[in-house]
Parts: C-alpha cells; sequence; structure tokens
C-alpha cells in the first residue's frame, strides 16, 4: 500500500475537528504555524454575534496537538458565555500557544503571532492568560492592534488578574449568601486550589474578609511563600477533594470536577477562578445539583478580567470596571435563584441567559 493511502486509512482512525466533542459550531478554528521561531498556536471563534471575539491566548505545554485542540474550543466557547452574561457588546475567541512559557517563549515568537491575529481583521481580540504577562501583550502590540490587556504606561488596562479575583471574590460572597443565608465569611473554611496570580490576590481578599484559607499548588515554593505572607494554612494532606471545608475555589486549570473527584467532595460551595471546572457540564452539573453543592458558574465569576480588558475598547474608567465586576454578585444571586425556580442546574441557568442575550441579538441582526 503507498504512503499516501497508509496516511489516509490513519486520518479515518482520528476523529475530524468538527466531529470533536468540543466543537460547538465554531465560526472559525486557525491554525498557525511558524517554522523560524517554532511557533505553533491555535486560535477558536467561537461566535461573534454580540462583537468581536476577545479572549486570552494561553501558553502550555500539551502533551498532543489534539490536546491543544481541544482546550482552545472549549475556552473559546466559554468565553462567548462569559462575555454574554457579564452584558459586553464581545463575542467568544481564545488561543493556546503549544509549548513551555518559562524556556520557549520569545519576543520573536509573540510578534509572529501578533501577526496571525492581526490577520483576521480585528474579529479576533487577544488579551493575557495562563503563561503570558502583560509584557508579552506589549510585545504583539507592536505589529497589530487588535489586543487588549497592555501595561497601563502603554495606554492600557494593565493585569488583569487583581480584577479577576475581585470578582471570584464576589461570586464566592453571592454563594455564601445563597448557601447559609449571609454573605459573611467570618469562620468560613475556604481551600484554593492554584495560587498564581489570581488565586494570590484571591488568597489576600478573603483572609482579609476572616475566612480560613487553606492553599494547595504545585510550586512547593509558591505555597510557602503565598502562605507565609498572608497566614493562610498550607494543604498537606492525601485527599484536596475529600477536605472538610465550606467553600473550595479552583484557580488552577479545569476539569477538576470530575468522575473521581466529586463522589469526595465535602464542600458546600464550589466557586473559584479556573475556566471549565466541570469535567462534563451535563453529568456533574446533575450530580452537584442533587448533593446539595451550589456551583457558582466559573464564566460568570471570573469575569472580571475580561471586563477589565474591555475597558479598553469600551473606554471605560476604572470606576465602572470595578461596578461591573462587582455587580457579579447580583447576577450571581439571579442565576441562584432562576436555577432553583426552573428545576435546573446553576450551570444550565447562566447558559440559557447568556444564550438569550445571543439570541435576541441573532433575531435583530435578521430583521435589520
Amino acid at each position: 500500500m503507498s504512503t499516501e493511502l497508509l496516511q489516509a486509512n490513519e486520518l479515518h482512525k482520528v476523529d475530524p475537528v468538527f466531529g470533536q466533542v468540543s466543537f460547538d459550531g465554531h465560526e472559525q478554528v486557525v491554525f498557525c504555524h511558524d517554522k523560524d521561531t517554532g511557533l505553533k498556536a491555535i486560535i477558536g471563534i467561537h461566535n461573534t454575534v454580540l462583537g468581536p471575539a476577545l479572549g486570552g491566548t494561553r501558553m502550555w505545554n500539551y502533551s498532543n496537538e489534539w490536546e491543544a485542540l481541544n482546550d482552545v474550543l472549549r475556552l473559546s466557547r466559554g468565553m462567548t458565555f462569559k462575555n454574554s452574561i457579564s452584558g459586553l457588546n464581545l463575542g467568544g475567541g481564545k488561543a493556546v500557544i503549544i509549548g513551555d512559557a518559562k524556556t520557549q517563549k520569545t519576543p520573536e515568537l509573540m510578534r509572529r503571532f501578533g501577526q496571525f491575529v492581526d490577520s483576521l481583521s480585528g474579529k479576533y481580540i487577544t488579551a493575557e492568560d495562563v503563561g503570558m504577562e502583560t509584557k508579552d501583550m506589549d510585545t504583539v502590540r507592536e505589529v497589530t492592534q487588535y489586543v487588549s490587556g497592555i501595561s497601563e504606561s502603554k495606554g492600557g488596562s494593565g493585569n488583569p488578574s487583581p480584577i479577576t479575583a475581585y470578582g471570584v471574590f464576589m461570586g464566592i460572597k453571592a454563594a455564601t449568601k445563597y448557601q447559609f443565608g449571609t454573605d459573611n465569611l467570618e469562620g468560613k473554611k475556604v481551600l484554593v486550589q492554584g495560587i498564581g496570580h489570581v488565586g494570590e490576590v484571591l488568597v489576600d481578599h478573603l483572609t482579609k474578609s476572616g475566612a480560613l484559607v487553606t492553599i494547595s499548588d504545585i510550586n512547593e515554593d509558591r505555597l510557602h511563600e503565598v502562605g507565609a505572607k498572608y497566614g493562610a494554612k498550607i494543604f498537606t494532606g492525601d485527599d484536596l477533594y475529600g477536605s472538610e471545608v465550606d467553600i473550595y475555589a479552583p484557580c488552577a486549570l479545569g476539569a477538576t470536577i470530575n468522575d473521581d473527584t466529586i463522589v469526595k467532595l465535602k464542600a458546600k460551595i464550589i466557586a473559584g477562578a479556573a475556566n471549565n471546572q466541570l469535567a462534563n457540564e451535563v453529568v456533574h452539573g446533575q450530580i452537584l445539583k442533587e448533593k446539595g453543592i451550589l456551583y457558582a458558574p466559573d464564566f460568570l465569576i471570573n469575569a472580571g478580567g475580561v471586563i477589565n480588558v474591555y475597558s479598553e475598547l469600551a473606554h471605560l474608567t476604572k470606576a465602572q470596571v470595578m461596578e461591573k465586576t462587582e455587580n457579579i454578585y447580583n447576577t450571581a444571586l439571579e442565576i441562584f435563584d432562576f436555577s432553583s425556580k426552573n428545576n435546573i442546574t446553576t450551570h444550565q441557568a447562566a447558559l440559557s441567559i447568556a444564550q438569550k442575550r445571543i439570541d435576541d441579538r441573532k433575531k435583530e441582526l435578521q430583521t435589520k
């Protein structure tokens, strides 16, 4: 058999892009490759009904390219609903760069990535995410205007992490209000998993509110640094998910609520900064509901960062950004109430509200 036929047969054994579980009618998926800089990136544009697709760029050392594709599809879809439920005139998109951010990221690679973003003529606007920093967005800005979250010294909104953390804190307070009858966090036991830029600021807010904070992270040095700085307890047990806490706040990578972990959970609230916390939105969302665990939809309560970078496009003041982020508290309570009244999961409730805004806008555009 010829090499060409062998290759074709192998391709048939792999699910096509359009057949991926995470593919959800995405408008466009762009594969970017540059041999000179070593760039391998994927840009996912899920939906642009409400406006140009805005979402951060994540650099991660994926085990294979299919894993990277699955991640960008899930993340870009999540941005559609995040931007919609936050009341922003933006669609959903995301980008991933395959590689080690500590050893493989270079200014040349970032500029080449920026050129790919620029080739989309504004359909996708990028920003920072895991593995990226504000200075990287400044580099991207050298070759394209379609980037947000640049340094304040260059006229941008700066690091979005503190605003993201504040929005998550508002979501935690709303969930505490709904679950326990008061949003007073004094004495509440909170486990924060992942203490990066967002997680650390969240720990600061929680400790100042009187919560008893336990932290977990794969970086031991970081653990001890943050633990000493805020007086947080470092998790040392064997079973993280079975911890006797009131609130579990996942702030690292997604899918920590899965078949293996969900049966162990003892927390009464799940509210954190990580994207796509439910490995299976339908199955695990329903199990949480049946167990009486209140889940604060991640794409709602971690929206502070995108609100912050949106301010560059909409020319919002710092005060307006904080007001919009603080309103996550009220929106979360509305979603919890909607979920209860309609006997659906909180994730379904948030999705339906976000989808309605998109559908309404689509009808408006069709009648023009």
